[in-house]
């Protein structure tokens, strides 16, 4: 079985989850973070209370865990992104590279751009193994969610299978839900299948559905349609995968903005964005939005940014007129 993902987080949680819960539980290194609201350091004692409370959580999961099986090699992350920038292209090419380079370019030192070229190069490489096997008649199971850059990714891997003549059969798709109960009883809200644990995938195979013939080309010539409208960006609306404008997400970013005084951390601004409003986009986006605003005058960078340090690592002061 081939596995299909789109992103590096949901693709290496996935592999661990192989093998995660096989043999005696080994322990490891573990890292926790405490900080308080008056911005006082933790005691060691507060230190140690919290490794421990992680080390049993981290014993607890082990223990719990149903190892998936099979081999690391089937698992293929396409973290092409493909909710920003053009789609015009049948196969990932040039403007694909360059919608990644503009993403990563966030990143010091060329860090980023190296980053990007490598993530084309291993799609690319991928896609063609991929290609291979489905000729051989191997199965294929898609894993996508609401999240725009899944979404996106099950709709573009569809009409990549529909290329290739790959008949429904060979494919199931399993979508992650929405909203979950935990342990506890707490609603639980992932955005996408990153933030599964390795513990977890086994619990959403159930999910697994088949995919009709009706269904493959739908989503193929739907994917088409995207291609042609070609827009800035797609989202996921109620459900369904849309073309939107680059301004999309801005009033969300206005907002976050505007709870600030005067002078204000750009990435503590996109870090609430990212997290409060769980829109399932990338802290580059954001970036790049506030950037078009600081170009438009309604912001200024009154800090530099560290030469190893992601260029939102700033100050940034709101302008005398209102945003």
């Amino acid at each position: 079985m081939i596995e299909i993902v789109f992103s590096d987080s949901a693709c290496g949680s996935f592999k661990v989850a192989q093998h995660y819960g096989k043999g005696k539980y080994q322990g490891g290194c573990i890292g926790v973070g405490i900080s308080h609201a008056d911005g006082s350091k933790p005691t060691k004692e507060e230190v140690e209370a919290a490794r421990r409370e992680a080390e049993e959580k981290a014993r607890l999961a082990w223990e719990s865990a149903v190892p998936l099986g099979g081999n690391t090699a089937d698992i293929y992350g396409f973290n092409l992104m493909m909710s920003v920038g053009d789609i015009s292209e049948n196969q990932p090419g040039i403007k694909r590279k360059q919608t990644l380079e503009h993403l990563y370019s966030v990143f010091p030192n060329d860090v980023g751009r190296q980053a990007a070229q490598e993530v084309f190069k291993r799609a690319k490489e991928d896609l063609k193994r991929v290609q291979e096997q489905a000729a051989m008649g191997e199965s294929l199971r898609i894993w996508y969610s609401n999240q725009p850059d899944e979404m996106c990714g099950l709709y573009w891997f569809m009409e990549q299978l529909n290329q290739w003549k790959v008949p429904s059969k060979q494919i199931a798709i399993v979508k992650l839900p929405e909203w979950e109960a935990d342990e506890k009883g707490n609603i639980v809200q992932k955005s996408g299948w990153g933030e599964v644990a390795p513990e977890e995938w086994h619990r959403y195979l159930a999910l697994q559905k088949p995919v009709l013939p009706v269904f493959e080309q739908s989503f193929a010539s739907h994917w088409q349609k995207l291609q042609k409208e070609n827009a800035p960006l797609r989202a996921t609306l109620n459900g369904q995968l849309i073309s939107a404008p680059e301004t999309l997400y801005d009033d969300f970013i206005l907002r976050e903005i505007a709870a600030e005084g005067e002078e204000f951390q750009e990435v503590k601004v996109i870090g609430r964005v990212l997290g409060k409003y769980q829109l399932g986009i990338s802290d580059s986006w954001v970036a790049f939005r506030i950037e078009e605003m600081i170009r438009e005058g309604k912001l200024e960078a009154v800090s530099e940014v560290a030469e190893d340090m992601p260029v939102y690592h700033r100050v940034l002061k709101r302008c005398t007129y209102r945003l």
